[in-house]
């Protein structure tokens, strides 16, 4: 899978080249104060795309966070359209700060994705998962237990990556893609999972566990 061993996700890359040339030139023309805006923003640009390794948690059932970020939802919901049925919903909440390369939340085949079309409101408000821009997968473990895991776009992203396709096998913490500048993560689990995150948490893509299906 992509960005595996990079520190830098490849994504980024055209973003870091563009502002550095612009920089360059800018220092070059002697241009003080844009040069020094333009290499802190590609600075931050560097930072934004970090793609740190993580320790991921072993364990039959166990489903780790696939954002860095805020718990900002956890309860239950209807999702008819997939799962077919009342399910246990957690969304997080990835602020410009935090790292933007998402994980798998539990080993399995992918054998199902979608793509929406959709608005930029702010991540955080209920109403994105229902109307942003958004690329979910409909995930199946070993034992037959089916997950659905969606990345939706915010008020300032305008890009969403997805590396796998229908029918791969993707393993608990593997990295499965991003979304440019902020956004949320919105994980769908069976109502007889247990949840040990709350209103508030702060999770750590690959590591921390949100649940234990049953």
């Amino acid at each position: 899978m992509r960005n595996a061993n990079q520190p830098v996700a490849r994504e980024g890359y055209p973003f870091i080249g563009l502002f550095a040339f612009v920089t360059l030139v800018f220092a070059l023309l002697g241009w003080g104060f844009p040069a020094v805006v333009l290499l802190a923003l590609t600075l931050f640009t560097v930072y934004f795309f970090r793609n740190p390794e993580r320790i991921v948690p072993q364990g039959e059932g166990l489903v780790v966070a696939p954002a860095d970020g805020e718990v900002i939802f956890v309860g239950e919901v209807d999702e008819d359209e997939y799962l077919n049925g009342r399910v246990q919903k957690i969304s997080i909440f990835m602020s410009v700060f935090n790292v933007h390369v998402n994980r798998v939340p539990l080993s399995g085949k992918v054998v199902e994705m979608f793509y929406r079309r959709g608005e930029f409101f702010n991540a955080s408000l209920d109403k994105a998962s229902d109307q942003n821009e958004q690329a979910g997968i409909l995930l199946e473990d070993e034992k037959g237990r089916q997950i659905l895991f969606v990345q939706i776009a915010g008020l300032i992203a305008r890009r969403i990556v997805t590396y796998p396709v229908v029918g791969d096998l993707i393993k608990v913490g593997q990295r499965y893609g991003l979304i440019r500048f902020g956004s949320r993560v919105d994980v769908y689990l069976p109502l007889d999972a247990d949840i040990d995150v709350v209103l508030g948490d702060k999770t750590v893509a690959g590591e921390s566990i949100l649940g234990r299906l049953a």
